[in-house]
């Protein structure tokens, strides 16, 4: 990400995080009506202690001075949580020093031995292991049941956000599929920041906002979380209707990978319908170790 892009990606966020604060919400005053949601730039340089022409100028994306304690103050009077701080100083500062001791990969990384068996053991839980870059490099043969054989997709193309939106099978399956969309998005935004010196990011960016509109709509809400934690309802052909809790994990290590694990919810009978799901046919699917699936698709 070059210069430019950065101010305009730091412009997007703070003004997207600003419109979403209420007035209430930051401590202030409802007043009278207002003509757009959220607080006024002046309201959020108030609660900064900075003043209302630098705080404008630098959600105007403008190269100007920042340091890390105003931008503290920034992040406070506009209530993010750690990951939207993390993503704005990354913006802000130049980048973090995570992002800049690990040079871009080209290619999609592959599972370990270890994980691989730890992949497998989670028969009932939908497991997806994915890169930096959301390309996915391994799966459980749980994924292959619920969303689709990864194995049918050349490697270069299993990126994750890409295949949300191109994929019919991936896209008829969630209930809320842009519920669904926003949890990998805010986990993309959060590599984005912290990779900020990535110029693959932006490319990727801007191919998918041309061909996929809805892609621009929802990545113009700039949510950020490492590890969003939600409840995803999913309309399976053969399963019916199932509920997971998916929780999102960073591996350890020499690789940044993250685990996706969607764990059946509660008192849904979604743990039954996976138990006959699995029992249906075993699907020889499993991400990374090159077998081929024997029935197709989920």
């Amino acid at each position: 990400m070059n210069r430019k892009a950065r101010l305009e990606a730091l412009s997007a966020f703070l003004k997207s995080r600003r419109m979403a604060l209420s007035p209430e919400a930051a401590g202030l005053p409802a007043g009278g009506r207002r003509r757009t949601p959220g607080l006024r730039r002046e309201e959020v340089a108030q609660l900064a202690d900075v003043s209302a022409t630098w705080y404008t100028w630098l959600e105007q994306g403008r190269d100007i001075r920042v340091s890390a304690s105003v931008l503290d103050a920034v992040a406070k009077a506009l209530r993010l949580n750690a990951d939207e701080r993390r993503y704005l100083a990354a913006l802000a500062l130049e980048g973090t020093a995570e992002g800049e001791e690990l040079a871009p990969e080209s290619r999609p990384q592959e599972l370990s031995p270890a994980l691989r068996l730890i992949a497998d053991q989670l028969v009932s839980c939908p497991a997806v292991f994915s890169d930096r870059r959301c390309r996915i490099v391994g799966w459980n043969e749980a994924a292959a049941k619920v969303f689709l054989d990864f194995g049918i997709i050349p490697p270069d193309a299993r990126n994750m956000i890409q295949l949300l939106f191109t994929r019919p099978e991936l896209q008829r399956l969630a209930v809320n599929w842009d519920e669904f969309v926003r949890g990998y998005l805010a986990i993309f935004r959060s590599y984005y920041g912290q990779y900020a010196d990535d110029d693959w990011y932006e490319g990727f960016i801007r191919e998918m906002e041309a061909k996929h509109p809805r892609f621009g709509e929802l990545w113009e809400e700039s949510r950020v979380s490492t590890a969003p934690e939600v409840i995803l309802e999913f309309r399976h052909a053969k399963a019916g209707r199932m509920q997971f809790q998916l929780t999102s994990l960073r591996v350890q290590g020499g690789q940044d990978l993250r685990c996706s694990i969607y764990t059946p919810a509660p008192d849904t009978g979604t743990d039954r319908k996976m138990a006959r799901l699995m029992e249906t046919g075993r699907s020889l699917a499993s991400g990374g170790n090159g077998r081929q699936a024997s029935d197709g698709e989920p």
